[in-house]
């Protein structure tokens, strides 16, 4: 069954257009089994970081069925691969129970390795090891242009004093034998799925994430990071916006007006980010995030790619926002 895909910057109304359409879906078109929603936020995989990543609350849920929400705890470290395989794994069962997946989320390279054909080839310390020894003893020009010789086309997309990248490349060409580019994502959908974007004006988009910080203010954001950082953070839980500003605070480094201003400044430099990261994908669907009418377009898409024509991606909009 389609998958269908809501994706686009924080603060834009993902998670209440994916309830929407979980509403809307079940009985439409045959879908008879209620859809199940699959998160792609890397920071809502872990418990207890809640308010800080708007994550849904469970009565606030409608019934609708989440997966990979609340499975890692902040002392973990978030793995993609990880999150690929278990991911997928849902994606299998949910339809196998002859129900559509939603896929919600504005982490693009979660997204994208959930979506698309992205490979992660394992590691070996023992070459790593001995590559790393070799950069420090030869340099790292060296091994770049050792890279550019085997695989040219991983050497361009390097730079080349990136010497953890250029260790990384050798390193999956000696366990692989084959090119390191061989093993880049590709925009080529591993299940058939559909991308709905939602799209925003930049001042809209900066309103939102000001009214967002905001109401996790209210909800208790300082509370909620004070008792996790009482449990200890690891390095890519407290890195997330709304934590690592915070956790600075706490440190002594700020005080909690600036780390409050600190949020809403990162916030907006998050969406933008987002936004540039999905804007570079032609196969998103953009539509207007304020519209009205959001919910019946956002079937139309579906409807539309259910049938196997999909209407042409928006590009007006998007590349407004992302040059304003």
């Amino acid at each position: 069954m389609l998958i269908v895909a809501v994706v686009g910057p924080t603060a834009t109304g993902k998670s209440d257009l994916a309830l929407d359409l979980a509403e809307a879906l079940q009985g439409a078109g045959g879908d008879f089994s209620p859809p199940e929603i699959v998160n792609a936020d890397a920071y809502q995989l872990y418990r207890g970081m809640d308010v800080g990543t708007a994550k849904v609350p469970v009565d606030e849920r409608r019934g609708v069925v989440h997966h990979q929400l609340d499975v890692l705890d902040v002392q973990d470290d978030a793995s993609v691969a990880t999150y690929q395989t278990q991911a997928r794994a849902d994606l299998a069962a949910i339809e196998s129970r002859g129900a559509r997946p939603l896929v919600v989320g504005g982490s693009g390279l979660y997204l994208r390795a959930l979506l698309d054909d992205m490979r992660f080839p394992g590691t070996d310390p023992q070459v790593r090891a001995a590559l790393e020894a070799r950069a420090e003893a030869e340099g790292t020009r060296r091994l770049y242009d050792e890279l550019a010789e085997r695989d040219p086309a991983a050497a361009a997309a390097v730079e080349p004093r990136n010497t953890r990248r250029i260790v990384r490349a050798l390193e999956v060409i000696e366990l692989t034998g084959a090119p390191y580019s061989a093993n880049l994502p590709r925009q080529e959908y591993v299940r058939p799925a559909v991308q709905i974007g939602l799209d925003i004006d930049r001042g809209l988009l900066d309103d939102r994430a000001q009214a967002r910080v905001d109401a996790m203010w209210e909800r208790g954001l300082v509370d909620e990071v004070v008792a996790l950082a009482d449990r200890g953070l690891g390095t890519t839980a407290s890195r997330a916006v709304g934590y690592a500003e915070i956790l600075r605070h706490l440190a002594g480094e700020t005080t909690l007006d600036q780390a409050r201003a600190d949020i809403v400044a990162n916030t907006r430099r998050l969406a933008r980010k987002q936004m540039g990261w999905f804007g570079r994908d032609p196969r998103v669907h953009w539509l207007r995030a304020e519209s009205p009418t959001l919910v019946e377009e956002a079937l139309a898409v579906v409807a539309s790619a259910d049938r196997g024509t999909p209407p042409p991606p928006a590009d007006g909009p998007v590349r407004r926002s992302l040059g304003s």
